[in-house]
C-alpha cells in the first residue's frame, strides 16, 4: 500500500525563510501525481520532504499508514530519481544499477536477475558494461530509472528528471516514464516546471505558487476550469489571453466592455445574482488562443463576438499559425489554421468564442463562478 498523506506540512528554512505553507494532499495508491509551478514555488522542497532529505518544520507525513516524519530515507520504501542522474562515474551501468542491492547484501544471483529485468524493460541491456561518460543524456536517465526500479519501492519520486534532455528526447522519455508507471503499478510523485510534461503525464496535477497549493485537479479540468488567474496563465500553451474589462448591463443581459469593444457574456457563464454584484466593476476576461477564430472558421456565429485587431506578427508552425495581434491596445495571441494567413500590419476581424470565456475577479484574481 503506497498511499501518501501530507497533512498541514510546513517548511521554514533557517533565517525564518518560508518555503512551503500548510500543504495538505492525499496521494492515492498507484497514482501518478505531478507537482508543477515556477522555480521557487516549493515543489522540489515538498518532494524532498517526502523523501526524507528535508526536515519537516511542522505537519504530518504518512506513507501507507505509517507516520514517517522522523523515519530516515532508507527506511521509507521510496526511490528517488534526480535531475542530474547522480550516477557514480567510476562504475559501470551494471554496478550503478545494482549498488543499492549490494549494500543490502542481496545474493548475487538475485541482483543479476533484477538488473537484467530492469535493463530489458528500459532497453539498456547493451549498455551494462559501459560507464556513464560513454552514455547520452537519455541513456543516463534510463540508468537512473533502472537503479530506482530494482529496489521495488512503494513510491517513485522524480525531481525534474527530463530537464537536462533536448526537446525531442524529452518527448520520447515522457512516453517511456508513463509506460513505466503503468507497467510497475507503483505510486509516482513527479516534479516539473514544464506544464506540457504535467498535462501529458499526470493523473492529477498540483499547481503551486510561492509555497501554496493553488489547485489540485485532473489535467483537463485544470485547463477548462482554472480557479484563478495564475493557474489560467500557467496551464496551456500559448498562455491564456487576459483582457481588463468592465462588466456592464446590456440589452440581453450583461456584457464586458473594453475600449469600444463589447462582448456579451453567456448566461451560463454568469448568474444574474453574481452579475449584479459585479456590475460596473473591473473584471478580467480570459480567452485561449484557439478560441479566437479567423473569419473563415466554420463555427456558429451566434456563439461568437467579432473583435477588430491589428496583426503585429505571424508565426507559421506548419500545422497551425500563431497571430500576435493588438485589440484596443491589448496584446493577444490567436491560434488559427495554416491557410489565408494575414500579414503584419493588416487589420482583420477575429471571432471570439463566448462559450469559452473565463471570468476573473480583478482584485482577488479568483475565477468568477
Amino acid at each position: 500500500m503506497a498511499k501518501i498523506s501530507l497533512k498541514n506540512i510546513v517548511k521554514v528554512y533557517p533565517g525564518n525563510i518560508p518555503a512551503v505553507h500548510d500543504f495538505s494532499l492525499e496521494i492515492e495508491d498507484k497514482e501518478f501525481i505531478i507537482l508543477v509551478g515556477p522555480s521557487g514555488c516549493g515543489k522540489s522542497t515538498t518532494l524532498r520532504m517526502i523523501a526524507g532529505l528535508e526536515e519537516i518544520t511542522s505537519g504530518e507525513l504518512y506513507i501507507g499508514d505509517r507516520l514517517v516524519n522522523d523515519v530516515p530515507p532508507k527506511d521509507r520504501d521510496i526511490a528517488m530519481v534526480f535531475q542530474n542522474y547522480a550516477l557514480y562515474p567510476h562504475m559501470t551501468v551494471y554496478k550503478n544499477i545494482s549498488f543499492g542491492l549490494v549494500l543490502r547484501k542481496m545474493p548475487k544471483d538475485q541482483i543479476k536477475q533484477k538488473v537484467d529485468e530492469a535493463a530489458k524493460i528500459l532497453d539498456i541491456e547493451h549498455l551494462l558494461s559501459r560507464k556513464p561518460k560513454a552514455l547520452s543524456g537519455g541513456q543516463r536517465q534510463r540508468v537512473a530509472l533502472g537503479r530506482a526500479m530494482v529496489r521495488d519501492p512503494a513510491v517513485f519520486l522524480l525531481d525534474e528528471p527530463l530537464s537536462n534532455l533536448d526537446a525531442k528526447l524529452r518527448t520520447s522519455m515522457r512516453t517511456e516514464i508513463s509506460k513505466l508507471h503503468k507497467r510497475l503499478g507503483t505510486t509516482f510523485v513527479y516534479v516539473t516546471h514544464d506544464q506540457t510534461e504535467a498535462m501529458t503525464m499526470g493523473d492529477r496535477i498540483v499547481v503551486m505558487k510561492d509555497g501554496y497549493i493553488q489547485q489540485v485537479d485532473s489535467p483537463q479540468n485544470l485547463y477548462d476550469f482554472p480557479c484563478n488567474l495564475f493557474v489560467a496563465g500557467f496551464i496551456g500553451a500559448p498562455q491564456m489571453n487576459f483582457i481588463d474589462a468592465t462588466l456592464i448591463k446590456s440589452e440581453n443581459g450583461f456584457s464586458a466592455q473594453f475600449g469600444a469593444t463589447i462582448i456579451e457574456i453567456p448566461s451560463a457563464k454568469l448568474s444574474a445574482e453574481t452579475a449584479t454584484a459585479y456590475e460596473g466593476k473591473p473584471i478580467v476576461l480570459g480567452i485561449r488562443a484557439e478560441n479566437l477564430h479567423s473569419e473563415d472558421s466554420h463555427i456558429e456565429r451566434t456563439e461568437t463576438s467579432p473583435i477588430n485587431v491589428t496583426v503585429e506578427l505571424v508565426e507559421l508552425l506548419g500545422s497551425e499559425t500563431y497571430l500576435y495581434v493588438v485589440c484596443e491596445g491589448i496584446n493577444l495571441i490567436a491560434k488559427i489554421p495554416p491557410y489565408n494567413n494575414p500579414k503584419s500590419g493588416d487589420t482583420i476581424t477575429l471571432a471570439l468564442d463566448r462559450e469559452k470565456l473565463h471570468l476573473f475577479d480583478k482584485e482577488t484574481g479568483n475565477a468568477i463562478k
